[in-house]
């Protein structure tokens, strides 16, 4: 199937420093995403190009930034979204792992599961405002949606550890 994702990266020059957990999380979220993905463009510069494809996310001007690409990274589309529908989901996203994060050191396994079901679920939830922002744009499953969600988190750190 072509309709997938081959190549992913992060524009790193809006990072500061990203702490050995956070490069870890990156590195497995862009790992699983290129095992398993479905995204196809709706619109594109070449309408008969139908995937693979190679895609950049970045921040600017306070936007995120999607620049797709063929595999022989001739640009097929660009685009801005506004992060500030997503800003209360990350920041209570970045809330609740770092809760989650103390809780495995110490509460008991009934707490942690409590706890990890509320990241989930707020995972989940920014992974759906993420798939309605792209609709028009870019057709991505559930899963799909969860993994670029994790990387759009990733954007949001500065110095390593908390949303800007």
């Amino acid at each position: 199937m072509s309709k997938k994702l081959v190549d992913v990266t992060l524009d790193e020059s809006t990072i500061v420093r990203w702490s050995a957990d956070i490069e870890h999380e990156r590195r497995i979220a862009i790992y699983d995403l290129l095992e398993e993905n479905s995204f196809d463009l709706v619109q594109t510069s070449d309408q008969s190009y139908t995937g693979p494809y190679k895609l950049h996310l970045g921040i600017i001007e306070g936007r995120l930034a999607f620049d797709v690409q063929a595999e022989d990274q001739s640009p097929l589309m660009s685009f801005r979204l506004a992060v500030t529908p997503f800003r209360r989901i990350i920041r209570e996203y970045f809330a609740i792992c770092d809760s989650y994060y103390e809780a495995i050191k110490s509460a008991s396994p009934s707490q942690i599961e409590a706890i990890d079901m509320g990241r989930r679920g707020l995972h989940n939830e920014g992974s759906e405002l993420l798939k309605e922002r792209l609709d028009g744009k870019i057709e991505i499953d559930h899963q799909t949606a969860r993994r670029l969600f994790t990387l759009v988190c990733v954007l949001h750190l500065k110095d390593g550890r908390g949303p800007r």
